[in-house]
């Protein structure tokens, strides 16, 4: 969702809040805003709907000798509550102008708020959920039992706020002071030395420092030049809830490196996220036995081994991996999986219990649906396993283990490297559980890890496709729909690759299953519509293989134009694939690693020959933190 940022320190206030706004743009895009105090009472604020340029042009137009100071805050905005236009953008003030608030979320009780503030006679200037809280914080700083003292009036907002938000709020009175909330939503502090930051992302501050506190659930924070107090909303002393940690990766992480758009990086650095993520979750015992071992592990073998039903909760891309999940898991462990859109899994009163496993997936772990799904699961007695790639995020707190997916920070919207992390950390908890229940032996497992171990080598080998998957991407460029088929594991591939289509390309995209085709799917065919094709392995699944080469013929017989995906060496496929993408021999469960990359690459490419951005999709955001 939206990206936040505060800082307090010596630096010039203005550099380091529209530096940092542009590292997070993709958090949020539709307009953006920065508040500036200069220590002598006076706030200035400026706000732009569009792109952050937008803002940069108006601030280089209107002169930037106004925004003087060495606090301030900023905000790329996702609009939730009102259109994205320059009176709905933040920072909003109250009608003083001297406070100022930037917001993340949904206040979700701002109706009836706004209502007592318009009967008490303040006019409101936008039509967001966000300026009812500028205008209570105001109201209690003139008034009543916090009049005065800044951070007790927003606590004292904070404890009447319903819904997943954060805020942060400066005073013009207090010009070396924020104030800064979470419920639900992501924030984090940033330590530096005579400087101190507040941001929904640390990509904000990493060129400053790398210290960082991770805030909890319903935590504030008041910071200043040199220190940060953490507090419940009540006041009360929170510090012991906090997660201090150092960033382990740097700014150069976060940059372009030389690409036209960080998803061309982010698909580059897919064998590096691959090996990262498996890196130090193989142990070998004191009596030579190899073991796969999690993040944060506070399940015992023995409730691995209780359990007989497993839950995967995800929505997006993250759902796609949680699928490819289900065949590991079932395979390896006999354990029936059920995989859920997390938006929809509370909603159908599951059969949980304590001898239950929910796997949550999210690369942010602050996803409110897949959050909330696991608040209901817990609630039920499940055991939670969080796969995440934000290290200290919601879920993983929430969860009873984590497997952390070491994608390092993926700018682009659209999940490409966090996505391969993913299924790869879907492999290691299918051997974790496994191992546990015995259900495989221990040089089974170090067997099976050790083939994990070559797939980054495999996967730098695809990306040598490139070029041809660019070339075909070009000439398709134009048309108005693209199909996808699977079988097995390449059903789930087929959904990602439409769901990259269309949310790069804004085309229509479907992936099916191939066994459906006949089924109704089939009526879609006609004269030169592109059907992309991921082919399982002709020695791995010598019956889906002969099957779904059927299903190719039907549909080059009615005209369609086939690229297929196929393992090198498939001479079998060759005839009937107008175009041929091969990709290196793999065992079938791993092949998604494989034939997945190909359909990314297929994905930026359209989208680039329509003119889009490939790094912000329109209506889209990284983080989904409001359901």
């Amino acid at each position: 969702m939206c990206g936040i940022v505060g800082y307090v320190g010596y630096r010039d206030a203005l550099g380091v809040v529209v530096d940092a706004l542009r590292r997070m743009e993709y958090r949020g895009y539709d307009s953006a805003g920065v508040a500036i105090l200069d220590g002598a009472g006076t706030l200035a604020v400026e706000r732009k709907a569009g792109r952050l340029a937008n803002l940069e042009a108006e601030l280089a137009e209107t002169g930037i000798d106004r925004f003087v100071g060495t606090t301030g805050i900023g905000h790329t905005r996702w609009a939730t509550h009102g259109a994205p236009t320059d009176r709905n953008a933040h920072p909003h003030r109250d009608h003083t102008g001297k406070v100022a608030v930037v917001h993340n979320g949904i206040i979700e009780n701002f109706a009836p708020l706004r209502r007592e503030l318009e009967d008490a006679g303040v006019e409101l200037n936008s039509d967001t959920d966000t300026e009812v809280a500028v205008h209570l914080v105001a109201r209690a700083y003139a008034h009543g039992p916090t009049a005065g003292d800044f951070a007790a009036s927003a606590l004292s907002v904070l404890r009447r706020l319903e819904g997943a938000f954060t805020l942060v709020f400066t005073h013009a009175d207090h010009p070396d002071t924020i104030v800064a909330a979470r419920r639900s939503t992501p924030l984090v502090v940033g330590v530096g030395k005579g400087e101190m930051f507040i941001a929904s992302d640390v990509t904000a501050f990493i060129e400053h420092t790398r210290e960082a506190v991770e805030l909890g659930q319903d935590q504030a924070v008041v910071i200043t030049l040199d220190s940060y107090r953490v507090t419940d909303f009540a006041g009360e002393d929170a510090s012991s809830r906090t997660r201090p940690f150092t960033i382990d990766w740097d700014l150069a992480a976060a940059e372009k490196g030389g690409h036209d758009y960080f998803m061309l990086k982010e698909i580059e650095e897919q064998p590096a996220a691959v090996a990262d993520t498996l890196m130090g979750h193989f142990s070998t015992d004191h009596d030579g036995a190899g073991r796969i071992v999690l993040d944060e592990q506070r399940l015992a073998d023995q409730e691995l081994r209780d359990f007989d039903k497993v839950f995967v909760v995800a929505c997006g891309s993250a759902y796609h991996s949680g699928l490819l999940a289900k065949y590991a898991i079932e395979h390896w462990t006999r354990l029936p999986v059920e995989v859920e859109l997390a938006s929809e899994f509370r909603y159908r009163d599951p059969v949980l219990d304590r001898s239950t496993l929910v796997v949550a997936i999210s690369q942010s772990g602050e996803t409110a649906d897949t959050l909330e799904a696991v608040r209901h699961a817990k609630e039920q007695k499940a055991r939670v396993l969080a796969i995440c790639n934000t290290n200290g995020a919601q879920i993983p707190r929430e969860s009873d283990a984590v497997l952390y997916t070491r994608a390092g920070p993926e700018i682009g919207v659209a999940s490409t490297k966090a996505f391969l992390a993913q299924v790869t950390a879907n492999y290691l908890v299918g051997l974790a559980l496994a191992q546990a229940r015995g259900t495989k032996y221990p040089d089974e497992v170090a067997r099976e890890f050790t083939e994990l171990e070559a797939m980054p080598k495999l996967v730098e080998r695809v990306l040598e496709t490139a070029p041809q998957v660019r070339a075909i991407a070009r000439e398709l460029a134009q048309v108005p729909t693209v199909l996808f088929l699977g079988r097995h594991v390449g059903y789930p591939v087929a959904l990602e690759g439409a769901l990259k289509l269309k949310e790069l390309a804004y085309m229509h995209a479907e992936g099916f299953a191939a066994g459906e085709l006949k089924h109704g799917p089939i009526a879609l065919i006609e004269d030169g519509l592109p059907v992309i094709v991921v082919m399982p392995s002709p020695k791995g699944r010598a019956v889906l293989h002969s099957k779904l080469l059927s299903n190719i013929r039907e549909i080059q017989a009615r005209g369609a134009r086939t690229i297929v995906i196929a393992e090198e060496g498939d001479d079998t496929v060759r005839p009937f694939a107008d175009d041929l993408i091969e990709i290196p021999s793999a065992p079938t469960l791993f092949q998604p690693l494989l034939s997945t990359v190909p359909l990314q690459i297929f994905a930026a490419e359209v989208a680039q020959a329509r003119g889009y951005d490939v790094d912000k999709p329109r209506n889209l955001a990284k983080s989904v933190t409001v359901e």
